[in-house]
């Protein structure tokens, strides 16, 4: 193929300020805002589950048929060109943003800020802004991304400023419930080319971005861990006729496999493709693969790469205390016939440290419940309807044909309570390797909430409740029993999930239980005119849950500021790369 067929290197359309930033909100009122701060997701929702639980399943089942990315044929292919007037650039990058409103504007605040001091650093805005995927949550629906992602943005940079600021993203697997649709009508855009402040680089779902010095940012649409796509090979072979063995490669992907291959041996192999297939034949070197999914900031350093996960854009913290110390990528028990070489990599630096993530865990027992009451009255009923079944066995009453209907069989809430505990304890859904320890877990999870009916029906029994006339029992129970047992089986949830997570069981549901909204990160780098790359791993111990509106009236200005000014640092000393 002749050069005539390169496809040209386009600029980024200019950004322009939406119709709701062109006057500035008088109070915090969603009215005014234009969009609704809502709360962190309660993970442990029953319905919430279940709705996730279903998604995730259409996803596996259905996916190949949802997936749009055969269709961006049709789009552009253009390759962007990002460098700064004084011919470097700034560039950020944040993941897993849209939860909750105080997380997620906390660090919106922060990236829009003209300015960063941290630990003695001045760190201008990023020029480039790339978000790594899961930029909603729950699901990708028009009202979630207007609430939790692109809301909070637009109050933290209402209007472009001068250097007009250029956005790119990558979906995650949030972003893919609804197969796409709604994230590139957000970010792949053919007119309004702006998300708040920043204007909308992208013609598809994935990207390539010439940075300056040889530099490249490739931005990479796995669909949740399935094969590449053939428009978009086709579309990075293009991209590949511009690298040279003097290019370096920044590769933006929806999540660590690298991590993941440890119980997912077939998780890297579509980014090791990619690798093998796409870059390597032009002799340029992959110098640095970021990603999200994973909330935290983890860094993994080999022979000549480096593999971070900087997922604390906004959502729920993810423990850094379990992480592997080493790790291999490609895994050696990979399937794929033609892997590349594998490579150790030594985990260098974890944001927060693996002693504080460790003490987070311990806070389980007290936000359990309060953070998801719904699981509280989930679990509180299924312990009353047990309690009720061994009463009745116990106290060998057959009871009125009311009573009978009203009661479920013993038996059958033994068989629910063991089923339901293993399963917690490593859902069908969730995929990779399944040990002993699961098992062992989850029933052991199991026998202890029926030991807890069982002592919970001696206590029933001994109260003169259970002998007023049928249904008061029932009522009792429910209003007295109930809630109190509930409370007590959710401290019995937590206890377990704190010994499973020691076991590197349900390690994600300890956490997404408790909805830990501070230790967040993101990563802002710095390309020289001479091509070294600096990396520097911004950390917020604390997020803000006050908010004021800004005496600042200019027109970039945030909206809201924190009553408390944030206090960001560095999770590591600037790492650099040449």
């Amino acid at each position: 193929m002749s050069d005539d067929h390169v496809p040209e290197q386009q600029p980024i359309p200019e950004a322009h300020p939406g119709e709701r930033a062109a006057r500035r909100p008088r109070s915090s009122d969603p009215l005014e805002l234009g969009f609704t701060p809502r709360k962190p997701v309660p993970w442990l929702a029953p319905f919430l589950l279940i709705s996730t639980g279903i998604r995730t399943l259409l996803a596996m089942l259905f996916g190949a048929y949802l997936d749009k990315r055969e269709l961006q044929n049709a789009f552009g292919d253009g390759i962007f060109r990002q460098v700064g007037p004084d011919g470097g650039l700034w560039l950020d990058y944040v993941a897993d943003l849209g939860d909750g409103f105080d997380a997620t504007y906390s660090v919106a605040y922060l990236l829009a800020q003209p300015e960063l001091t941290v630990d003695g650093h001045r760190l201008p805005r990023a020029q480039t802004l790339v978000m790594g995927g899961d930029q909603v949550y729950p699901s990708a629906s028009y009202e979630a991304y207007e609430d939790r992602c692109k809301g909070p943005y637009q109050a933290a940079l209402p209007v472009s400023p001068p250097e007009r600021p250029t956005l790119f993203a990558v979906p995650g697997n949030h972003d893919w419930y609804d197969g796409l649709t709604a994230f590139l009508r957000l970010f792949v855009r053919s007119r309004d080319r702006h998300f708040a402040g920043w204007g909308t680089g992208q013609s598809r779902s994935y990207f390539a971005v010439e940075l300056p010095a040889g530099w490249w940012l490739l931005g990479l649409d796995d669909q949740s861990g399935s094969y590449l796509d053939d428009p978009q090979l086709t579309y990075f072979d293009e991209v590949a006729r511009k690298l040279t063995p003097r290019s370096r490669v920044i590769l933006a992907v929806p999540a660590p496999t690298w991590v993941k291959a440890a119980d997912h041996p077939t998780a890297y192999d579509s980014i090791d493709y990619f690798i093998r297939t796409i870059i390597a034949p032009t002799g340029a070197q992959v110098r640095l693969l970021v990603s999200g999914d994973l909330h935290h900031y983890a860094r993994y350093t080999g022979p000549d790469r480096q593999l971070i996960t900087c997922g604390g854009g906004g959502a729920y913290l993810y423990p850094t205390h379990k992480l592997p110390e080493r790790l291999e990528a490609p895994p050696r028990d990979t399937l794929a016939r033609r892997a590349s070489p594998t490579r150790e990599y030594d985990l260098m630096a974890r944001y927060p440290d693996k002693d504080r993530s460790r003490r987070y865990g311990w806070g389980i027992f007290a936000r359990l419940p309060f953070r998801n009451p719904g699981f509280t009255t989930l679990i509180g009923t299924l312990h009353t309807l047990l309690m009720l079944a061994m009463a009745g066995v116990t106290a060998n009453r057959v009871g009125t044909t009311e009573q009978r209907l009203l009661s479920v069989p013993l038996v059958i809430m033994l068989v629910v309570t063991l089923l339901s505990a293993a399963f917690f304890a490593k859902p069908p859904s969730a995929g990779g390797k399944r040990h002993a320890r699961h098992w062992i877990l989850g029933v052991g999870h199991g026998l202890a909430h029926v030991a807890l009916a069982a002592a919970g029906t001696w206590a029933w029994l001994e109260l003169p409740l259970y002998d007023w006339p049928w249904p008061l029992p029932a009522v009792a129970a429910a209003v007295v029993y109930g809630p109190v047992i509930g409370l007590v089986s959710s401290q019995v949830v937590a206890l377990y999930l704190l010994v499973a997570g020691a076991f590197g069981v349900n390690v994600n549901e300890l956490f997404a239980g408790q909805g830990i909204e501070d230790s967040k990160s993101f990563l802002r780098m710095r390309i020289d005119p001479d091509g070294t790359l600096t990396l520097y791993p911004i950390a917020l111990d604390k997020v803000s849950h006050t908010w004021q509106l800004n005496q600042d009236q200019s027109p970039s200005a945030s909206w809201l500021t924190p009553r408390t000014p944030l206090t960001p640092h560095l999770a590591e000393p600037p790492i650099t790369l040449t």
